[in-house]
């Protein structure tokens, strides 16, 4: 069985400060895009977890695919030796949600082999990450709490994202940190023309953790007035970053817009998903 893993881009994301539980409560606009992981599970003679990708990429237990495969394992009724391998091509740490969307198909692909029920899935979603939950349904959504409420919303498309990560990580604790440290900033908004037609009625589009991963680290700041200049459009980062993007009319533009960006750790075009994850072509 094997499956392609979407990652998603927080469309908005405004932040409150921690509750009585530490956490940050967020309300988002969360959306599913075409820059995808593969992700198989098999039946096998011993267990085996084989990751091709980035170096960066862990191999071990830390590995949030292989936590949901032994999430499940500890739920099921039944279990037996598994092969579970990773194609990875979202880049890691970017506020893409790619362990997510990772750990969200292997959730899918090992409740189904080890019969175990949907409710019983979900219900392991959040322990394994924030982003976890949204990743199992995808789509358009309206994430709030601590990234357990789901809201599905009618699929926005008609249009495409240019996507690009800078040449650096921004740790999330941090940027959370340094957004409390700032004493909670609002982040700047993009509303009107700026966004494609379905999106208006969620307008403005915000991420409040903008300034403080702007004040963590500057040179993010170049980037987005460089991509703004060269793709001319207002750029917006997704999660806590350093992954940005802006929206294009058409797939031809936005692939246009990444193919023009240098030194990045990843650039694509992307279009708007209506699920977390997809049969794999070919």
């Amino acid at each position: 069985m094997q499956v392609e893993a979407f990652a998603k881009v927080n469309l908005s994301l405004r932040v409150r400060p921690p509750d009585s539980s530490g956490l940050h409560p967020v309300r988002s606009l969360a959306q599913s895009i075409g820059w995808a992981d593969r992700v198989s599970l098999d039946p096998a003679g011993e267990d085996g977890f084989v990751v091709s990708g980035p170096d960066e990429v862990p191999r071990d237990g830390s590995n949030l695919a292989l936590q949901a495969l032994e999430a499940v394992r500890s739920r099921a009724a039944r279990s037996g030796p598994i092969l579970l391998a990773l194609e990875k091509h979202i880049p890691a740490a970017a506020g893409l949600g790619g362990g997510s969307a990772d750990a969200a198909a292997v959730l899918a692909l090992a409740a189904a082999h080890l019969g175990l029920e949907d409710v019983g899935r979900d219900a392991l979603a959040s322990g394994l990450g924030a982003d976890v939950p949204f990743c199992l349904t995808g789509g358009t959504a309206l994430v709030a709490g601590h990234g357990e409420e789901i809201t599905s919303l009618p699929f926005a498309g008609g249009y495409a994202l240019a996507v690009a990560v800078p040449p650096f990580r921004l740790p999330t604790a941090g940027v959370y940190r340094r957004w409390d440290e700032m004493e909670g900033p609002v982040g700047p908004g993009v509303a009107g023309r700026a966004l494609p037609v379905l999106l208006r009625e969620h307008a403005p589009l915000v991420n409040d953790l903008t300034p403080a991963a702007l004040d963590l680290t500057p040179g993010l700041g170049d980037w987005i007035a460089d991509l703004s200049r060269l793709w001319g459009t207002p750029v917006l980062m997704s999660g806590s970053g350093p992954a940005l993007f802006s929206f294009f009319p058409t797939p031809g533009e936005a692939a246009a817009a990444a193919g023009a960006v240098k030194g990045s750790r990843g650039a694509t075009a992307a279009d708007p998903m209506s699920t977390g994850r997809g049969a794999c072509p070919g």
